[in-house]
C-alpha cells in the first residue's frame, strides 16, 4: 500500500512539473510575438494615415492653379506664331460708291500665310504674303509690320493695332504704307483665332483696304 502511495505522488509531481513548463513556454510565447504584431500594427496604420486620397482637395487646388496659369499666359512674351489666312479685298471706289451690289461684284478673296515673333507680351513684328489674283504672280502682296496688341485680362481676347508696309506685286508694282487693327481669341495657348482689317496706300496706285480671318499657331 505505501508503495503504491509513493508512486502516485512522483506521478502527480510530473504531471505538475510539465503543466508549469508547458504553461511558461506558452507565456514566453505571448510575450515574444506580441511585440511584433503590435509593429505590424503600427506600420499598417501610419501607411494608411499617409497615404493621401486621390481626389484630395489639395490636388483639386493644384488643377484649379494649373488652369488659372494657363489662361493667364494665354499671350506670352517671346512668343512665336504661324498665320493661315483668307482674304477680302476692296478698291476705293467701291467705298466712296457703297452699295452691295459693288461690294458682291468688286471683292477679290485670296490666301495667305504669315509669321509674327512677339519680343514682349504686348509688342511684336509681323510679317504675311498672300495672293487675290491667279493669273498674274503668285504673290500678290509682302509687308511687315509692328504690331501692339492688349490682352484683355484672362478672357482669351487680345485687340490690336499695326502698322507697316511692303511691296505689291500684281497689277502695278509698288511700295505701300498701310495701318489696321483687329482681334484675336486664343482658345488655348497654342491656337487662336483672328480677324483685322487694314487700309493700304500705295504710292502709284489708289488706295484700297484688305480684310483678314484666319487662324494663329503660337509657340
Amino acid at each position: 500500500m505505501l508503495k503504491i502511495n509513493n508512486t502516485t505522488s512522483k506521478i502527480r509531481n510530473i504531471m505538475t512539473t510539465n503543466y508549469s513548463l508547458a504553461l511558461a513556454m506558452m507565456v514566453g510565447a505571448i510575450l515574444t510575438t506580441s511585440p511584433s504584431l503590435r509593429a505590424d500594427d503600427t506600420k499598417s496604420s501610419s501607411d494608411v494615415a499617409v497615404s493621401p486620397p486621390a481626389l484630395s482637395p489639395d490636388n483639386e487646388n493644384n488643377n484649379g492653379q494649373d488652369r488659372h496659369r494657363d489662361r493667364i499666359n494665354l499671350y506670352r512674351c517671346n512668343e512665336l506664331s504661324v498665320d493661315a489666312f483668307g482674304t477680302a479685298s476692296l478698291g476705293r471706289y467701291t467705298f466712296e460708291h457703297w452699295s452691295s451690289s459693288r461690294v458682291r461684284h468688286n471683292t477679290e478673296f485670296g490666301a495667305g500665310v504669315g509669321l509674327n515673333y512677339f519680343i514682349t507680351r504686348n509688342l511684336g513684328l509681323g510679317a504675311d504674303v498672300y495672293s487675290e489674283n491667279t493669273s498674274g504672280p503668285f504673290i500678290d502682296s509682302a509687308e511687315a509690320n509692328l504690331i501692339l496688341r492688349l490682352p484683355l485680362g484672362h478672357s482669351g481676347f487680345a485687340p490690336f493695332i499695326f502698322g507697316g508696309g511692303g511691296n505689291q506685286f500684281d497689277m502695278a508694282k509698288t511700295w505701300f504704307g498701310q495701318a489696321g487693327g483687329g482681334l484675336e481669341y486664343r482658345f488655348t495657348r497654342n491656337v487662336g483665332l483672328f480677324v483685322d482689317a487694314r487700309a493700304v496706300l500705295p504710292d502709284e496706285t489708289k488706295c484700297y483696304g484688305v480684310g483678314r480671318l484666319g487662324l494663329r499657331f503660337a509657340f
